[in-house]
C-alpha cells in the first residue's frame, strides 16, 4: 500500500513539472537573507525532484513498451523502466537545459542533477533497428537534423573542429591548457550571442555543424557621436554562422554509434556584412584542414592526424546523448528526418538595416504605399 501511495505521487509529480518547485511555502525574508534563502530553496527544490524519480525507479513496474516509426523501435528497458518514467528523466534533463541556456549558466547542484539523470537514461537505451540497407553507413536513427539542448562544455566545442584540437593533446597539461584557452576564447567573445547549435547528419556518414551567432555591430553610440548621451548601442547585430564539416565512420559494423570524425572543412554562411558576404561566400574562403594536415604529416614525423571520437550513449525518437573522450555530455533534439544543410543564401549583407527600418515603420512612421 505504501509502495503504490509513492508511486502514485511521483507519477502525479511528473505529470504536474511545477508541483516539484512549490514544495517550500514563499516567506517574507530580510534583504539580507534573501539571497542565501533562494539557493537553499534551489537547491531544496532539486533534491525534491531527485527523491521524486528515485521513488518512481523503487515502484516502477516491469511493463515493457514498443514503439515503432521510422527510426527507431524501442523495446523493454534492462532496468523495467516504463515509457512514462522515460519520459520523466527527459523532461527534468530539458526543464534544466531550457533554464540555464543550454546548461551555459548551469549551478554545480544543476550539472550534478542532469548527470544523475543522464546515467539512469543511458542505462536504460532502448534497442535500435536500422531501417536503412547494409550500404549506408550510418544508422537511420541517428540520421537527421538536431539542435543541441544541453552541454556541460561550452557550446562551441560540440564542433568538428574544437574536438579535433583537443584529440592533439597527448599530456593531461596539455588537456589543461586546451580547456583554459577554450574558457578564455568564450569570455573574450561574452559580447556575442550564441543561437542555435544544429547537427546535420547524413546516412553516407557526413556530420555538419553549424553554429549561428551574433553580435552588436555598434555596441556604443557615444563612440561615434560623443553629443548623444545615450550609453547603448544602435539595433545592429553582425550575424554569421560557423559551418564545420567531417566525416563520421564507425568504429565497427557491430557498433554504429561510436564514431571517429574525420576533420573536413570550415566556412562562415550567411554573414551580412556587406561587401565581406562575396568574399566569404567564395570557395577560396574555405578552411581546408585536410590540406593542412596533410602538410604536418608530410613534413612533421610526429604528427597524427586527429580523429576525435564521439559516443552515442542514449538515443531515441527524440533524444541522443553523446559523449567525447572526456565524457562530456551533449544532448540533441531531433528537429526532423531531413539531412539537408542549412541554405543561408537568402540573408541579406545589410547588417540588418533593412529589417530595422521595416520595424521602425511598422511601429512608428506606418508609410505604406
Amino acid at each position: 500500500m505504501i509502495k503504490g501511495t509513492a508511486a502514485l505521487l511521483a507519477l502525479y509529480a511528473s505529470a504536474v513539472p511545477s508541483a516539484a518547485f512549490i514544495a517550500a511555502p514563499l516567506r517574507l525574508s530580510p534583504p539580507a537573507t534573501i539571497g542565501t534563502t533562494l539557493l537553499r530553496q534551489t537547491k531544496d527544490n532539486y533534491e525534491f525532484q531527485r527523491a521524486l524519480l528515485e521513488a518512481q525507479f523503487a515502484n516502477g513496474g516491469a511493463t515493457s513498451v514498443t514503439v515503432q516509426d521510422d527510426h527507431i523501435e524501442e523495446q523493454e528497458h534492462p532496468s523495467k523502466l516504463s515509457s512514462t518514467e522515460i519520459m520523466a528523466l527527459q523532461n527534468s534533463i530539458l526543464r534544466v537545459a531550457a533554464s540555464t541556456d543550454r546548461g551555459q549558466y548551469a549551478s554545480a547542484v544543476q550539472k550534478d542533477c542532469v548527470a544523475n539523470l543522464v546515467e539512469k537514461l543511458e542505462d536504460n537505451k532502448p534497442k535500435q533497428t536500422d531501417t536503412f540497407s547494409s550500404s549506408t553507413i550510418l544508422p537511420s536513427y541517428l540520421v537527421g537534423t538536431w539542435e543541441l539542448t544541453y552541454s556541460t562544455n561550452q557550446l562551441f566545442r560540440s564542433s568538428p573542429f574544437f574536438l579535433a584540437g583537443r584529440s592533439t593533446c597527448k599530456t593531461q597539461a596539455e588537456v589543461d591548457q586546451y580547456n583554459w584557452f577554450c574558457d578564455m576564447h568564450r569570455a573574450a567573445l561574452a559580447i556575442s550571442t550564441i543561437g542555435v547549435v544544429r547537427q546535420v547528419i547524413s546516412r553516407d556518414g557526413k556530420l555538419t555543424n553549424e553554429f549561428e551567432v551574433k553580435v552588436g555591430s555598434v555596441p556604443f553610440i557615444s563612440d561615434f557621436l560623443p553629443f548623444v548621451k545615450y550609453s547603448g548601442g544602435l539595433p545592429l547585430t553582425i550575424d554569421g554562422a560557423i559551418v564545420s564539416t567531417a566525416d563520421a565512420t564507425p568504429m565497427s559494423m557491430e557498433n554504429k554509434d561510436d564514431w571517429q570524425l574525420y576533420m573536413d572543412t570550415v566556412e562562415i554562411k550567411g554573414s551580412n556584412i556587406p561587401i565581406l558576404r562575396n568574399l566569404l561566400d567564395g570557395e577560396n574562403s574555405k578552411l581546408k584542414s585536410r590540406d593542412l594536415s596533410k602538410l604536418l604529416e608530410d613534413n612533421i614525423d610526429a604528427y597524427e592526424v586527429p580523429r576525435p571520437v564521439l559516443r552515442t550513449t542514449y538515443v531515441d525518437s527524440a533524444l541522443r546523448i553523446v559523449r567525447d573522450q572526456d565524457d562530456n555530455i551533449f544532448i540533441y533534439s531531433r528537429v526532423s528526418d531531413s539531412e539537408e544543410v542549412t541554405d543561408y543564401s537568402n540573408v541579406m549583407a545589410d547588417l540588418g538595416v533593412a529589417s530595422l527600418l521595416e520595424g521602425f515603420n511598422d511601429a512608428v512612421s506606418k508609410i505604406y504605399l
